[in-house]
């Protein structure tokens, strides 16, 4: 090999030595691996028994499972929505635009065990309260569910404290929320909009201007009853406009006006949900429930 400038452009011994002991080693390698343990990028390992979970753990309080415990349910998968606030795959839709289908009035007097058909007004993908026309109610009937409602009070401002933007969302038709425009518009803090009607304003007053879209995402629990009396309440927890104003709250009984709830009769496991007609406009879109399983489920 030429030198360069008198000094030999020929590697060093060492150097030499050190390639060479790299490409042996590497293949080597190659040929010694077993094939399931060579892991290229993207590839998974194997697994292991510690993967699945341990049986020689302590139990977890109140329950029957070890922690980490291999033979516990997993839960359902449930695919989300694509977009903020649409329904998820297990959901029940019960207004997605086009029609209410979902919904009806209930009869009165000698036809209260009829359901009638909505009249409530259906255009560019939401509907609106029909003043004197009745509440709208669920044709399915529900207990423990997380509820998303969208709904809008009028852009036009009209009226004062209840009697602007009024209306309400009552699980199982006996639980309010309270829907009221509440952007600079006073009133009795337990009555306005996202209250727990008669018993609990809430945690802060996120409303939108009138005429803007607003959200609620409720948790509800519903009561139990044995014996012939309540021996767990009804539980809200309640997201406005993504502002938490309900933090499981505890629910002294159905939504009662001018006096205290209290839970004084059983009721159903189950009962329709329930969109009040209170005499003011009020739309309403995107509407969808997920019924809450328990934990700990049969796997299916």
């Amino acid at each position: 090999m030429e030198s360069v400038r008198g000094r030999s452009t020929k590697p060093p011994a060492s150097a030499v030595w050190m390639y060479l002991a790299i490409g042996g080693l590497v293949a080597w390698l190659a040929q010694a691996l077993p094939a399931g343990i060579q892991t290229p990028a993207g590839s998974v390992p194997p697994r292991t028994a510690a993967d699945d979970g341990f049986t020689d753990t302590p139990m977890l309080p109140g329950t029957s499972w070890h922690v980490h415990d291999p033979a516990r349910p997993h839960p359902a998968v449930v695919t989300p929505a694509t977009t903020p606030g649409a329904a998820p795959s297990d959901a029940v839709v019960l207004f997605d635009g086009r029609d209410l289908s979902r919904w009806a009035h209930h009869g009165t007097g000698a036809d209260s065990d009829k359901l009638l058909e909505p009249k409530w007004i259906v255009r560019d993908g939401y509907f609106e309260t029909g003043a004197r026309t009745g509440s709208l109610y669920s044709r399915e009937s529900f207990g423990d569910v997380q509820l998303h409602v969208e709904w809008a009070a009028p852009s036009a401002v009209a009226g004062n404290s209840q009697g602007r933007g009024n209306s309400g969302i009552f699980l199982m038709g006996l639980y309010e929320i309270q829907v009221l425009d509440s952007y600079n518009n006073k009133t009795y803090a337990d009555g306005q909009a996202a209250a727990v009607y008669g018993q609990w304003p809430p945690l802060a007053n996120a409303a939108r201007k009138p005429g803007e879209w607003q959200t609620y995402d409720i948790v509800f629990e519903a009561p139990r009853f044995q014996d012939g009396r309540v021996v767990k309440a009804a539980f809200q927890t309640v997201f406005w406009n993504g502002v938490v104003v309900h933090n499981r709250k505890e629910v002294i009984g159905p939504t009662i006006y001018r006096a205290v709830a209290q839970y004084s009769a059983p009721h159903a496991a189950e009962l329709p949900l329930m969109l009040q007609d209170h005499n003011n406009p009020v739309r309403f879109r995107n509407i969808w429930v997920r019924r809450l399983g328990r934990y700990d489920a049969p796997e299916k």
